[in-house]
């Protein structure tokens, strides 16, 4: 007499029918899954591709070897008065531009002045201070080109600069070579001249501050919350509003910063301490947040533990349970500080879009940060501006990975597991 099977025998046909549905469910769910990260990858490769690509000449200046015979120029200058403390004084009074452009039409002709770009000159200037001698016979000088040429140079010019660099290069004239002065420069109304140190200067200087307010004050609250304030209407208060400060649009801070550090405080307009300020306010729920949820995944034996050792509560927790959060709570720092590095909308309320064409030397010195720099950049008219935009982009996110490798090594480096 043959059994009943019964709604659990694994080896009927409808429940091998379950079986095999709920492996395919399964499989087309790792499908999904390996989808979505093999496009979010993608994604990141696409950006990156195209930032390289198109910022990688952005690196690149080209020069024109303008060759100048300093005997028969019109400069004016003693060799002598080089080697003393007079030495900038009799640069800045000596006429580089004219003798530059000069040397260019007779060297290439009526109108050569404007194969050279506008800050040519000081390439000639700097030639001078390192080497006076020069002054006494002829010379080669690499300078910088025009922007025509700078483009051609990169196979996106028009018909005239394709012409001129194609002479140029006949002549053995022109070459393309790392530009060190983007790394070293500031910004310029040039795009053969300009530079990112200014804004990444200024951008260290605001992260700096940011970091130095928004950290401590931050894990110094969230460490209040969790492990002494008591529990009542007050301090659900606190936390709902903490939550909502971390939602708040990051331009209501900026708001927030002009009417408070600039209008009320009478603080200097676009300085890299009101930027610092304005975004340790926007970075500060975050590392609230992330450090209380830190300090929640402690285990509670710790501190039963801890106190059952002698220890005081304070020790508790500056012993034992900081220790065991810090790792968590350097994770929220990363998010926190790789968002204020970002940001453009607070600081371009509080003034810090301004035209910097030195660096600042203190926090209180007017300065630029690189989104916004990138942001003036990309809204230029000069074709030349373009590729420098992109080159700025790849120098933030190598500036935004550093501080995150830095980051993730400290939080590493002090992860206990228990």
């Amino acid at each position: 007499m043959n059994k009943a099977r019964t709604p659990t025998d694994w080896k009927s046909d409808a429940m091998q029918k379950r079986i095999a549905r709920r492996y395919a469910a399964e499989r087309r769910f790792r499908l999904l899954g390996l989808g979505a990260v093999l496009l979010s990858a993608g994604f990141l490769v696409f950006l990156l591709v195209n930032m390289i690509g198109n910022g990688a000449s952005g690196f690149l200046q080209t020069q024109v070897k303008l060759r100048i015979d300093f005997p028969r120029s019109t400069l004016i200058l003693d060799p002598a008065a080089l080697n003393g403390f007079g030495a900038d004084k009799a640069l800045a009074g000596a006429d580089f531009e004219g003798v530059a452009a000069a040397a260019a039409d007779a060297q290439f002709g009526p109108g050569g002045a404007r194969l050279l770009s506008d800050s040519a000159w000081t390439a000639v200037r700097d030639a001078v201070a390192k080497t006076p001698s020069m002054l006494s016979g002829k010379a080669a000088i690499w300078v910088p080109a025009a922007t025509g040429i700078d483009i051609a140079a990169k196979r996106e010019g028009d018909a005239a600069s394709e012409a001129a660099y194609a002479k140029l290069k006949g002549a053995d004239a022109v070459r393309s070579a790392f530009s060190t002065a983007f790394l070293t420069g500031s910004d310029s109304t040039d795009p053969t001249s300009v530079g990112i140190w200014g804004a990444l200067k200024g951008s260290l200087m605001t992260m700096a501050v940011t970091l130095l307010l928004a950290f401590p004050i931050g894990v110094l609250s969230a460490l209040y919350l969790e492990e002494y304030a008591p529990r009542n209407r007050w301090t659900d208060l606190i936390e709902v509003s903490i939550n909502n400060l971390a939602a708040v649009p990051s331009i209501i801070f900026g708001l927030l910063g002009l009417a408070v550090f600039l209008n009320t405080f009478q603080l200097p307009r676009s300085a890299a301490l009101v930027g610092g300020l304005t975004l340790a306010l926007m970075t500060m729920p975050v590392i609230v947040i992330a450090s209380r949820n830190a300090i929640k995944a402690v285990p509670p034996s710790i501190r039963d533990a801890a106190l059952a050792l002698g220890a005081s509560p304070v020790q508790v927790v500056f012993h034992h349970v900081l220790p065991l959060a810090l790792p968590g709570i350097l994770t929220g720092t990363i998010i926190g500080m790789a968002r204020a590095l970002g940001e453009t909308a607070p600081l371009l309320m509080i003034g810090m879009r301004a035209f910097i064409a030195t660096p600042p030397g203190k926090l209180t010195d007017p300065s630029t940060v690189l989104p916004v720099q990138i942001f003036l950049w990309s809204d230029e008219v000069s074709r030349g501006f373009i590729e420098k935009t992109s080159a700025a982009i790849i120098v933030l996110l190598v500036f935004l990975l550093a501080m995150n490798g830095v980051a993730i090594y400290l939080r590493n480096r002090f992860e206990t597991r228990w």
